[in-house]
């Protein structure tokens, strides 16, 4: 299929015609076939399709589709970004493929891509014209500061904190939630650069009736509308006033790629990373739950679970918070081949929202049986942890590798699918990876 152009401002992407699907081997689109489910499949079927012998076949999940066949590439490139896969151009979206997330922080060329509006032209974020206004009805002292002034009156901190989608999965949800269909890419952890939150709302004065803040960036919206709002999430003044919590100019000792959030992003780990507000201009200290656009009608989840398919009103939704356990096999890359009598090396990295990963196990029957790997300690606190294990296999054949990680609450992550929401958000299933012992 031909490449074609599309330009958008700041940079030129070229991927797939996102109107037209392939078929996957099956017949069906592939949107479909990367939720990972088959309705129905014999085995002789699966068997010849991954080209060899399915050792564990008894512990397959019915309907699954295997992890060889689940995973879909689709080639896109943005300028400064490499490796990316696209979701979509209206607004701009593009995820890292997991084998691309090997690294032990994220470099910013692999940066997955989440926007709500149009990004903002290079011109419209001079860092040397740049101002930060800090204001709110719970606000003492509304203030504004240059980023120069940030950068001199302020204590520099750097913390390696994970980012994640809260949508991160939501591919997998049947039925199909509405969003981006993101994958399992919409995941990144690297060393940010800035001054802590606290510190600047602190120099303002904070009243007591403080319960929320709220953030204001320059993108706008996708309909062009410069009346409309884009996005303007927020979080509990508990989450705002941890020392990890940043007003950020720099990932991995370099400026923030422009179209991750430059020249200065608010930056809170563990929680959906639409609370860290790219292109940020305005801070508000609110005595309430901040009102601005996306804190309603998105970015929330049932208080209680739902049936698949369920139209839940507003009332009965809760606004996302820490995001649960999870985990990635980012080494091998699904679908390598390996010879019988070796050991496998694999790794990955593994993630829990505000808790850390106390223990992570891999299987490689269907999770029938489970054998812990070694889990690393993180670097600071909201930052993902690495993690590996070596794998012996039994028999020539197709298998899958599944990794589930536990947090320190000792909640474990899902085999299947978790509650289904209208959103589709907070799929942390356990990863896989198709591997074939020749």
């Amino acid at each position: 299929m031909a490449k074609k152009p599309i330009e958008m401002g700041i940079f030129e992407a070229y991927s797939a015609d996102p109107i037209k699907a392939d078929l996957d081997i099956f017949g069906r689109q592939t949107d479909e076939s990367r939720r990972g489910f088959l309705k129905k499949s014999s085995l002789i079927a699966m068997m010849a399709v991954v080209g060899s012998n399915i050792p564990f076949a008894s512990n397959m999940p019915g309907g699954l589709i295997p992890a060889a066949l689940a995973n879909s590439d689709t080639p896109f490139s943005v300028l400064g970004k490499d490796g990316l896969n696209y979701i979509g151009d209206k607004p701009i979206n593009a995820e890292t493929p997991p084998h691309f997330l090997d690294d032990d922080f994220t470099p910013p060329n692999r940066f997955f891509i989440r926007n709500n509006g149009l990004v903002p032209e290079a011109s419209e974020l001079d860092p040397k014209t740049w101002t930060l206004e800090i204001s709110g009805e719970s606000c003492l002292n509304p203030t504004v500061f240059t980023l120069a002034e940030l950068k001199k009156k302020f204590k520099h901190y750097t913390y390696a904190l994970q980012l994640e989608c809260g949508g991160n999965g939501r591919s997998e949800f049947v039925p199909q939630a509405k969003g981006n269909q993101w994958n399992q890419g919409a995941i990144a952890c690297g060393r940010w650069t800035g001054v802590r939150v606290k510190d600047v709302l602190n120099a303002c004065g904070i009243k007591e009736d403080a319960v929320y803040i709220g953030y204001y960036g320059v993108d706008k919206h996708i309909s062009g509308d410069p009346k409309k709002v884009t996005i303007s999430r927020g979080a509990p003044i508990k989450k705002a006033l941890e020392d990890e919590s940043l007003i950020a100019w720099a990932y991995e000792g370099a400026d923030i790629p422009l179209i991750n959030g430059a020249p200065l992003r608010l930056v809170m780990g563990g929680w959906s990373a639409s609370v860290s507000g790219k292109w940020v201009k305005k801070i508000v200290v609110r005595n309430k739950v901040h009102d601005g656009e996306k804190m309603s009608g998105s970015y929330n989840v049932p208080c209680s679970p739902v049936a698949a398919g369920t139209k839940v009103p507003e009332a009965d939704m809760c606004i996302l918070g820490s995001l649960p356990v999870k985990s990635l096999i980012t080494f091998p890359k699904s679908g390598i081949e390996t010879k019988l009598g070796e050991k496998l090396a694999i790794r990955g990295k593994a993630w829990a929202g505000d808790l850390s990963v106390k223990s992570l196990e891999v299987s490689i029957d269907f999770g029938a049986t489970w054998k812990k790997a070694i889990v690393e300690k993180q670097p600071n606190r909201l930052a993902w942890q690495k993690w590996s294990a070596n794998i012996e296999f039994p028999k020539k054949g197709y298998y899958e590798i599944w990794a589930k990680a536990t947090d320190s609450k000792d909640v474990s992550q899902p085999m299947i699918i978790p509650g289904w929401n209208p959103h589709g958000y907070l799929n942390n299933s356990t990863h896989r990876i198709a591997v074939q012992v020749v």
